[in-house]
């Protein structure tokens, strides 16, 4: 990416939408733009966890605005990012479909460690370098963040559901701070919390940071009240100061502190109550507030993902694979066949939509025996169900699903996928990923000279699959299965046609 790119990311948080635009300056990125507003949209989750019409208005009302300062940009230079409150919504397909049309950008709700993936880089990408062992922690509205790593090599990560919002909501309500609400908060937050003691614990760490909104408003007023030995730096003993001093407020309109905007006021109590059971937990005794956060990881991220060797998705796919003991001679050969077909059919794809196609296509390849660990009777649909279900680091959770639908389908029936058939992208990739796992069956490099795919014009006239003159007579195993493989997509809009 050339030096002078502008990048944009859009962190969806529960509490606040944020964006940051930043530009590529000799491999380092500067800041030109932020914005901020405060949406609340975890808030606006009712008991059956379904957003309300203000929430998701209150988003989209907010994504217009951000869209003005994204015209001009093309859609690599963007990422937006989603945290938990969408993660938990059972409704977040509809503000979804609208923010995307509204942001003119596709939005990524990402796991809770991918969310912890993305803190932990942001953080040590504006930090000095250091071999330290760093826990780094991040109290969003609804979740909470640990994460153990060293240089930029995040080790161990977890995401909690406990959160300011949440937290606030719970049990400080009607906005009134006691004694007695702090307790329960904080014996609350524990019992969420406590199993981090034996991964996220003292001995696993040198240097404690925090980073975004709870902790920086809490950094911001021990600072501005002379309550902290250094800059941003936060103290067991300054933490008890702040909770007396809200307690004696009372009420959340009522609190008079500087560096508490706001609009944090109605969540401060709870976001302090997670932090000071952090503290407790983790036996921190002080901690440094980090300038990076999310937004940052996601701009990074973005870097990283220009080149295969720095694409975090590829190692993380290796990693699977080897987890569930996919034979990984298989999968290569496989995603060899897939990709020589699927450049067969792709040839008018623009480089950067052809680049990322063809990666899903390889990744599907090596997983598409994982769910043979499990058993080896419909390994397809274990498979598909670990992809949909696992935490895979680089990835959005509907870059999973797509994975899972390709590893599904890469055998069976293929009605399973009959809401895909109107996506011609996916059936591309699909195609060529059965024919793959076709040629391959018999786990030898597949002869496929003289073999040429072919799409017709549209679905109604189907693929169109070519073999050089006595290709049938020297494998009469894999003719039949192209063979019944035709039978197949004829069930199909598609179609597939043998020659």
């Amino acid at each position: 990416m050339q030096s002078g790119t502008r990048l944009a990311a859009v962190d969806l948080g529960s509490n606040s939408f944020r964006l940051e635009i930043a530009r590529l300056e000799l491999g380092q990125l500067q800041r030109t733009e932020y914005h901020k507003e405060t949406v609340r949209q975890g808030a606006g989750l009712d008991a059956d966890r379904r957003l309300s019409q203000d929430a998701m208005q209150r988003g989209w009302n907010c994504l217009a605005r951000f869209a003005e300062r994204l015209a001009g940009f093309e859609p690599s230079q963007v990422r937006v990012v989603a945290t938990q409150t969408l993660r938990e919504a059972r409704n977040r397909d509809e503000f979804v479909s609208v923010a995307e049309q509204t942001l003119g950008f596709p939005i990524d709700v990402i796991s809770g460690r991918e969310e912890a993936r993305l803190i932990y880089q942001g953080v040590v990408h504006l930090l000095p370098q250091s071999d330290e062992r760093r826990l780094v922690l991040d109290i969003g509205g609804r979740s909470t963040e640990l994460i153990i790593g060293q240089g930029y090599r995040p080790q161990t990560m977890e995401s909690y559901r406990v959160g300011s919002v949440a937290w606030s909501m719970r049990y400080f309500a009607d906005g009134v701070m006691t004694a007695k609400n702090f307790e329960r908060a904080e014996i609350a937050a524990k019992a969420v919390l406590d199993d981090a003691i034996s991964t996220h614990g003292r001995r696993h760490w040198d240097v404690a940071y925090g980073c975004s909104g709870t902790v920086g408003a809490i950094a911001d007023t021990l600072l501005l009240a002379g309550r902290v030995p250094a800059r941003y730096l936060i103290t067991r003993d300054g933490l008890d100061w702040m909770r007396d001093k809200l307690v004696k407020a009372h009420k959340f309109d009522a609190i008079k502190l500087e560096g508490i905007k706001d609009e944090r006021k109605a969540v401060i109590a709870g976001g302090l109550a997670v932090l000071r059971a952090l503290f407790d937990l983790l036996e921190i005794e002080q901690m440094q507030y980090a300038y990076g956060a999310l937004r940052h990881g996601a701009l990074y991220d973005m870097l990283d993902r220009q080149h295969e060797t720095t694409d975090v998705r590829a190692a993380a796919v290796t990693a699977l694979a080897a987890k569930f003991s996919a034979d990984a001679a298989q999968g290569a050969r496989v995603s060899a066949t897939a990709l020589h077909l699927f450049s067969q059919l792709a040839p008018h794809l623009k480089k950067k939509q052809r680049q990322e196609a063809a990666r899903q296509i390889d990744w599907a390849a090596r997983l598409h025996e994982i769910g043979s660990r499990i058993s080896h009777a419909d390994p397809h649909k274990h498979g598909a169900y670990i992809l949909d279900h696992a935490d895979v680091s680089g990835f959005a959770m509907h870059e999973l699903h797509t994975l899972s639908q390709l590893v599904l389908g890469h055998r069976g029936k293929l009605r399973k996928l009959e809401s895909r058939f109107g996506d011609a992208m996916f059936m591309h990739q699909l195609l060529a990923l059965r024919l793959a796992v076709i040629l391959c069956h018999a786990r030898q490099d597949p002869d496929h000279d003289g073999i040429t795919l072919a799409p017709g014009p549209d679905p109604a006239h189907g693929f169109s699959l070519a073999m050089r003159k006595g290709w049938a007579s020297a494998w009469p195993q894999s003719a039949h299965l192209l063979r019944e493989e035709a039978l197949a997509w004829q069930k199909t809009p598609w179609g597939l046609h043998l020659r």
